[in-house]
């Protein structure tokens, strides 16, 4: 039962249940509230009365202290230590505890059939004899169980009434408090790509949210856009490679002499070779634009060193010994070298030569140097761009797919570096990278 009342509940509206729990606290509260008020409302009238009748029991005790004959009242008693009347008067029909508490200064309640209160209140004197008597008044509190009642009443009818108007608000304020959810969620069903969430003005937990998905589409749209470019590049790569193992492989069924089924599997090798590079640098780039490595100290100096080794070949080298600092991930910074230097001694006639340089205030910056052919001026701004080739044929023959440099630049470029090309002192490429320096 507990349980499907729960689901029940989950089940509702925010709206929903906002409103009944503030209902509910609110009854809750107002009746506690309404019980006291009726409890006060009835302590003030008998306090109000006590306040009468001890001025009234005042006077007639200074009376009996000063020797004054004693005279009885009905409103009024003069009592013996026991209650005994002493006013000539009959019984005041009161119990051994209600003259003790009359006695201490107390007041008591004294209900009479069928429904009458009486109150009374008592002032202890000693006359000139030496006697202990008790001056007790008494009023007769006349419509105090009805007012009593009816305030009780109408605080209780009031406190419902004060809970339904607290609920009826709370339902209005969360439905408009909700207009935003309603607008976001309306938006978001036909939300075309590169379109964003309407942010409310108010800075409150609804523009977080609004901002916070803003965020998430626009992680959407970029994986997106990713894939679709990997796709088109994928797609655009590939056909050539694919197209040239086909026909050759076509060329040796149809024509099974040996001398040319070997110079055709030969030729197939190497474009499988290509088509496996491609692919490789495909995956590369595709994970360089999805992982992002934290930032930190790396140091360019060492992992200079380190690449040189690694590659081989002739390698100068003009590096610091000290550690000449970068913000980076080790990763990005080896993937940088690899691409750049190995890109340089493809095309190299003798030498690559390789510097960093630390620039105060500036960052640090790497030089790669060949002795090659260089790259002509109007191609030096789309090197980086992806699959650009600035001499197709010879980057076929190489086993180049265009994606090195272009790895490197969105390496550094993610950092807050720049790469540009332009020309060694020897005529051939110079590529310079800086990076932010690392205190």
């Amino acid at each position: 039962m507990i349980r499907r009342l729960r689901g029940w509940w989950q089940r509702r509206t925010i709206q929903f249940r906002t409103s009944v729990v503030a209902t509910a606290v609110a009854l809750i509260g107002l009746g506690v509230v309404a019980h006291a008020g009726t409890g006060i409302v009835s302590w003030l009238l008998i306090d109000s009365v006590d306040a009468d009748l001890k001025r009234i029991a005042g006077g007639t005790a200074s009376h009996v202290a000063a020797g004054s004959p004693v005279v009885g009242r009905p409103d009024v008693r003069v009592l013996g230590e026991n209650g005994e009347p002493v006013d000539g008067l009959p019984s005041a029909n009161l119990s051994e505890w209600q003259i003790a508490e009359l006695s201490a200064g107390s007041g008591v309640l004294d209900f009479e059939a069928p429904a009458e209160l009486h109150r009374w209140r008592g002032v202890p004197v000693t006359d000139p004899g030496g006697r202990h008597l008790l001056v007790a008044a008494e009023a007769r509190l006349v419509g105090f169980a009805d007012t009593a009642g009816r305030t009780g009443k109408l605080l209780s009818f009031g406190s419902v009434l004060a809970a339904a108007l607290v609920g009826f608000a709370t339902w209005l304020v969360v439905h408009r408090s909700l207009r935003p959810v309603d607008r976001i969620r309306s938006a978001a069903a036909g939300l075309p790509e590169g379109e964003r969430l309407p942010v409310p003005e108010a800075a409150d937990e609804i523009r977080a949210l609004a901002e916070e998905l803003n965020a998430m589409l626009a992680r959407r749209d970029a994986d997106t856009e990713r894939l679709r470019r990997f796709t088109g590049d994928a797609a655009h790569e590939l056909r050539n490679p694919v197209a040239s193992i086909r026909a050759q492989a076509e060329v040796a069924v149809m024509h099974p002499d040996p001398e040319i089924a070997h110079e055709t599997l030969q030729d197939i090798a190497l474009e499988a070779q290509r088509l496996s590079t491609l692919v490789e640098s495909l995956l590369a780039l595709a994970r360089a634009e999805r992982e992002v490595e934290p930032t930190r100290p790396v140091d360019l100096a060492a992992a200079v060193r380190a690449a040189a080794e690694r590659l081989g070949g002739d390698v100068e080298l003009d590096v610091p010994e000290d550690p000449v600092l970068v913000l980076a991930a080790p990763a990005e910074v080896s993937t940088v070298l690899e691409n750049i230097i190995g890109n340089a001694r493809r095309y190299s006639r003798t030498l690559v030569r390789v510097s960093v340089q630390a620039e105060p205030g500036m960052g640090v910056r790497l030089l790669v140097d060949d002795d090659g052919p260089g790259i002509p001026a109007e191609h030096r701004p789309r090197v980086f761009d992806r699959f650009y080739r600035v001499e197709p044929d010879r980057a076929r023959s190489t086993g180049g797919a265009g994606l090195g440099l272009a790895l490197a630049a969105e390496a550094v470029n993610r950092r807050g570096g720049s790469v540009r090309a332009g020309e060694a002192p020897s005529g051939g490429a110079r590529i310079e990278v800086r990076w932010p320096a690392a205190r």
